[in-house]
Order: C-alpha cells, then structure tokens, then sequence
C-alpha cells in the first residue's frame, strides 16, 4: 500500500441544474443561472486547491422517457435533463485552473473518431496537457434515436465497436510524431512531412485515413478514463484505461474488481500500476457525528418522498419500466439489460423501494467528522490496497463544496493521504505519480 492514495470528483449528471432545490441560501443564485459555468468554476477551483487528480463530466444527450414511457418525471425533477455539452464546459474550467485534470465525457456511440479525436487532442493543446477521455459507450436506446437508430447495439457489440474506435483516436493522436513541427522560418519548414503519417485503419466498423489534422498534443496520448463494470466492459477498461471508476458496495468488493482489473491488464502487456482505479464514495460530513447522521436520515426522509424520481434514474440506467413492479417486492434474478449490467446486478433481490430510498446508494458510505470519515477512507484503502476515491454528489450546493474542499481534504492531507501540491502540469505525470 502506497502513502498516498488519488482524489477525483465525479460531475454526476453533468453539466445540468444542480441546486435548484437547495435550502442553502448560497445556492439561490444559482437558481437561474443554472446554464452558466459559474457554481462548476467554483467547484473546479477548489478541487484544484485541494490538488484532486481530476473532475470528469459525466453526459449523455437524450431526454429520457424510460419511466412510464413519458419524459415529464426526468423533467419535473431536472434528472438527467436537461444537460449542456460538457466540451463547452471545460474550456471555462481550464481557465479559472492551473493544474486539476478535466475529463469530459465522449461517446463512442455518437461521436465519428476522427471527430472525437480531434476535439481531445484540441481540449489537451489549450490547457497544456490537463485533459483526460471518459471514453463511454452509449446505452439508452433514447440516445439511439437521436442519432438514426431504432435501438442500441447488444451490450457486448458496443465494446467491440468501442475497441476499434480507441484503436483509431490514440492511432491518430500518435500520428505526428514527437518532433514533427520543426518551426524553422529561415527555410521555411513548419513540420516535417516525413514525421506525420496517415494511419490507414479499416475495421469491421470504422475506417479512417488520418493523419490528424493537428500536432501531437502535450500529453501525446490523453489519459482514458472508463468506468464498464461488465466482465465486457472490465475487459476493454483493462486494455485501454488510465483510470477506472467503478461503484462497489463492499470493501470486498472494491478489493476484488481492482485485483481482476490488474490482472486482465498484464494479460495485455501493461503495467497494472498504470492504472489507477477510484471508487464512489459521496461523503457527508459535518461537525459532528450526530449532526452528520442526521443530515444522512434527512436525505433518505427525502428519497422517501420522492419515490418517482429514484425509479426513474433506475429506469434510465437499464432501459426497463420500474414503474412495472411492486414497490416491495423482490427484483426477480430474470431480469436482463441491454443497459447497465452491472448496476442491474446489484439490485436483484432488492425491492424498488429499498432501492429508491436511499438503502442501496451507490458506493461505500462515508458519514461523520471530518475526522471520523478521513480515518475510514485510511482503513479502506489499506485492506484495499488503492488507488483511491471518487468523490460525487449529484445535486451538490456550495455548502458541500465547502464541507469536503474546506473539512474533508485538509484533515487527509494532515494524515499525509493525499497530496498537498502537485508535482507535475500534465493530468498523466499526477496520475502516475504514486
């Protein structure tokens, strides 16, 4: 077990409204600027104080009808739309930073690879080497639809796809080589044409000429993010991921995905000490423990009340009607998704209800003092043996921003867990660090 262990943040439903319901006063303004960068350069500019590894923006670009087969409980709660194009979003993150890492989320079952390699290598020339890939595959057949297709491909399928696409956007990010623009304006010569190459690729699903039209970027091959937790999606993560973020509700199970993650990646030639794999955690802490755990009873009393808007993102994440079932009754183990599998996994033989208020939240529960908390985070990562957390809270206000930049982080960086400065500009050389 290393001294340190890796912070990120995850932007969970994205670059949408996020504290339209707070009762924090800070947040009231907020309420209608909801679309502008302001309450995430806030965010980000924390983050960055506190030298978390990176902030990776979830997305998706549908307005979902899974629930009862209408839109209007997504919209009547804001859940999961209306999102803004998180692209756009990191150009302002990178200049109110100087170093945290921004890692937007790009799908490989929407974006042409050409075109999404481009962007990234883009977004890694303007903020000088922070930008890492959410490299994702799209799984509601409502994103489908907007794209041209009546559903998406088989779970399974969708990786295959997303193999060739990977084999072509870090082909074309390499495709000029280190030392190919050679600005001498004496001869003249801008680049060495001998330098930059076509990558010629022609798969089962995609085929490009390449080269970029751009020079290598500072960090070359941009940092993968991947968060499949299918054996499929462990599978791809394994070969292509810089950092996995994944959802384990045991220390155990946090012991057991990453011990497999590592070694399916020295079934590929890597290092598995390349790869550093975060888990979930929304952490609530307050001065006290009592005052902590009551916060966390309020949010279930609240989870309680809103049943409909749980059931839906339930519903979003695996393509099936929750709606359908008895609120007390047990899953049954014959569900199958072409979603989410291995959150569907997760919740077979549980009830809706438990399900939609609060009693399988995601991640490993962190409730108390700073103190308090910053210790179990110690002990976890001890038997777990890395690599660190991903903290996350869906409908954060500035109040949480505060209680885990400002409580949290500076009572683990007392324990010596996490970094205090950065030792590196690039996302890559801090994630590579310890």
């Amino acid at each position: 077990m290393k001294d340190h262990f890796h912070l990120a943040w995850f932007l969970s439903q994205g670059y949408g409204p996020k504290t339209w319901r707070s009762q924090w006063p800070g947040s009231s303004s907020d309420l209608k600027r909801w679309m502008m960068p302001d309450l995430f350069i806030d965010l980000a500019r924390g983050l960055d104080r506190c030298c978390f590894d990176y902030m990776i923006i979830e997305d998706s670009s549908m307005v979902p009808y899974t629930y009862r087969g209408s839109h209007d409980t997504y919209l009547k709660y804001a859940a999961s739309s209306p999102k803004l194009d998180p692209a756009v979003l990191v150009s302002y993150l990178a200049q109110a930073t100087r170093t945290l890492g921004l890692v937007p989320t790009l799908s490989t079952s929407e974006y042409p690879p050409y075109l999404a390699a481009r962007l990234i290598n883009t977004l890694d020339h303007v903020t000088e080497g922070r930008i890492g890939w959410n490299c994702v595959t799209s799984s509601n057949d409502g994103a489908a639809e907007n794209y041209g297709h009546d559903t998406q491909r088989p779970h399974d399928e969708r990786y295959d796809v997303a193999d060739e696409f990977a084999e072509i956007v870090t082909g074309l990010w390499e495709a000029w080589e280190p030392d190919a623009v050679v600005l001498d304006r004496e001869s003249p010569v801008f680049a060495d044409g001998s330098k930059v190459h076509p990558i010629d690729y022609e798969g089962k699903y995609f085929k490009c000429r390449g080269p970029l039209n751009a020079p290598r970027s500072p960090q070359g091959r941009v940092p993968i993010c991947q968060a499949g937790g299918s054996p499929r999606g462990q599978a791809f993560a394994s070969r292509w991921a810089d950092t996995i973020i994944t959802n384990a509700l045991t220390v155990e199970g946090m012991k057991k995905f990453r011990e497999d993650v590592r070694e399916r990646a020295i079934g590929w030639g890597r290092d598995p000490d390349g790869i550093k794999v975060l888990f979930l955690a929304c952490p609530i802490v307050d001065s006290t423990a009592e005052a902590a755990r009551e916060r966390r009873r309020l949010l279930a009393e609240e989870d309680g009340r809103h049943l409909d808007l749980n059931l839906s993102g339930l519903s979003r994440l695996t393509n099936i009607d929750f709606a359908k079932f008895d609120l007390d009754e047990p899953l049954p183990a014959s569900l199958t998704t072409n979603g989410h599998q291995s959150s569907l996994a997760n919740w077979i033989g549980k009830t809706p209800r438990a399900l939609a208020t609060g009693n399988s939240r995601q991640g490993i529960e962190f409730v108390g003092t700073p103190d308090g908390v910053a210790g179990r985070m110690q002990e976890i990562m001890q038997e777990v043996g890395g690599d660190g957390f991903l903290i996350f809270n869906t409908y954060f206000d500035r109040r949480y921003v505060m209680e885990i930049c400002d409580g949290l982080v500076p009572e683990l960086q007392r324990r010596g867990l996490v970094r205090k400065a950065y030792a590196h500009r690039h996302l890559r050389d801090n994630l590579l660090e310890f």
